[in-house]
């Protein structure tokens, strides 16, 4: 299990917030914050420092999405664009399977996958907005598995 962390930055002037204060939930977060830190391509990268309000489909209520990460980047044609990233497990990416028989295990799936995708509307809507573009990085864009 990955305790949160803090993350020390190599470049800080390339942080957006406050470079000392940089807490990395999980060791996919780490390698890509490290990832962004040390590539030349990016210009400027923070952690949970954009925040995208959406409504829950569990309780219906506004809530704070504090997306993992923002980066932006200069392209190979010399064009800047900036991502909203989102680090996670690609087995969440997905609706759960359903079980022959519902379990509790499968309902909390259900629960996080409906949150999940309503966070994930109301980012891509956010970035579009903004001539953005909202990304979900798995372990296999990570090089981890």
């Amino acid at each position: 299990m990955f305790h949160k962390r803090k993350y020390k930055p190599i470049h800080p002037e390339k942080y957006i917030g406050d470079h000392t204060n940089i807490i990395m939930r999980s060791s996919w977060e780490t390698k890509f914050a490290l990832w962004c830190d040390k590539n030349s391509s990016v210009l400027s990268w923070s952690s949970e420092e954009t925040i995208v309000p959406y409504v829950s489909p569990v309780d219906n209520r506004h809530h704070r999405y504090f997306i993992d990460f923002k980066i932006k980047v200069q392209t190979k044609d010399g064009s800047i664009r900036t991502y909203l990233v989102e680090v996670k497990p690609d087995a969440q990416t997905r609706p759960p399977v359903p079980p022959s028989k519902r379990t509790k295990r499968y309902i909390q799936e259900v629960l996080t996958w409906g949150v999940n995708e309503a966070k994930w509307k109301a980012a891509t809507t956010y970035a579009n907005d903004r001539q953005w573009d909202f990304i979900i990085l798995t372990e296999h864009h990570l090089g981890i598995k």
